[in-house]
């Protein structure tokens, strides 16, 4: 086999640059100036993002992040790139390669491994100027969303889109649309639930949260609540759980308009009020920690159901950069991108 080399972009959401209102407020324009996440009349949604969302919302949200930044930066970022760079030594390791196979040799390919950000840097066009200047002709995008939806994978998409048209010499491009079902991905969340299980005990009841979505896009034929549905399920088949033992919600809606329900914190306001005392919440949709995990789940949601009578919620850490989440990718990369 002559050598060739493969690209492979991980592309997360994006995060602010520092936990500052005025980077929360940068970050915040871009991604809600995005039709495909706030589908209204543009006229009337710039009006109210600049002139009441975001002068109101952009200092809040800088103390939620806060309260989770690391040394590193943003855990979204942090793990992402962590993410990348872990996968990138798993493909490229002389047993990944085959025994007598090298980087450098002529008879097995190479993978460079980067991660990008939708909203935010790096962008998905800088990576994929950065794969191109490298010489790669074969890219795969994997967009770190189990579940599709317009408003995430179809973000991606655009993106794609938008650096295609301004080029005249185009690379290979794939770009992954979901992978709810597969089986490395449910393995790895029931994995990761069991070790939590077995360091922490099990909770009475499992609740697995998902990022929510306007009940407006649901109904237009977006795809993801469905396969949320079928995620949760698949899980807790592979956990064993009886129907009373797991539930399906979704979390951080946004605005006075209908959600997607059941909402999460509606859903553990009543566990409490029935007595059940004790949670562990997973959040399947997210494929690394972020602010929606660690400050909403673990920290607001957490108060939330002691405050109704709960005595304790045990957040389920995402799959981050363990290597479950490594070989999910890895899997993945080998369907599309075969040796």
């Amino acid at each position: 086999m002559s050598n060739q080399r493969f690209g492979v972009i991980l592309v997360n959401l994006g995060s602010p640059m520092e936990p500052s209102a005025a980077a929360v407020r940068r970050f915040l324009r871009e991604f809600l100036s995005d039709q495909r996440v706030v589908e209204a009349p543009k006229w009337l949604w710039r009006a109210l993002l600049n002139l009441v969302i975001l002068p109101v919302r952009s200092r809040r949200v800088a103390g939620s992040y806060k309260k989770i930044w690391t040394p590193e930066g943003s855990p979204l970022r942090k793990f992402t790139s962590d993410l990348a760079e872990n996968l990138s030594k798993k493909l490229n390791s002389p047993i990944a390669l085959g025994r007598d196979a090298t980087v450098d040799g002529n008879r097995s390919p190479a993978y460079d491994v980067l991660s990008a950000v939708t909203y935010g840097q790096p962008s998905i066009e800088t990576q994929l100027d950065n794969l191109s200047a490298l010489g790669v002709e074969k890219i795969l995008v994997v967009p770190l969303y189990p579940q599709y939806s317009a408003t995430t994978t179809g973000a991606v998409y655009d993106r794609l889109a938008q650096y295609i048209v301004k080029r005249r010499r185009i690379p290979e491009i794939i770009c992954v649309n979901n992978y709810y079902r597969h089986p490395f991905y449910i393995r790895a969340l029931a994995n990761s639930i069991r070790k939590s299980w077995g360091e922490r005990g099990k909770s009475e009841r499992l609740l697995l949260s998902f990022h929510g979505l306007p009940a407006a896009y649901a109904e237009k034929g977006d795809p993801y609540p469905q396969q949320c549905l079928e995620t949760a399920g698949m899980v807790a088949r592979d956990l064993e759980l009886p129907s009373d033992a797991f539930a399906c919600s979704f979390q951080s809606r946004f605005g006075p308009s209908a959600w997607v329900k059941p909402y999460t914190d509606d859903l553990l306001r009543d566990w409490a009020r029935a007595g059940v005392g004790e949670v562990d919440v997973v959040c399947p949709s997210f494929a690394v920690d972020c602010l929606e995990t660690l400050e909403e789940i673990q920290l607001q949601s957490e108060n939330l159901f002691r405050e109704h009578g709960g005595n304790n919620l045990q957040y389920v850490p995402c799959l981050n950069a363990s290597p479950d989440h490594v070989l999910l990718m890895e899997n993945i990369i080998i369907e599309y991108l075969p040796i």
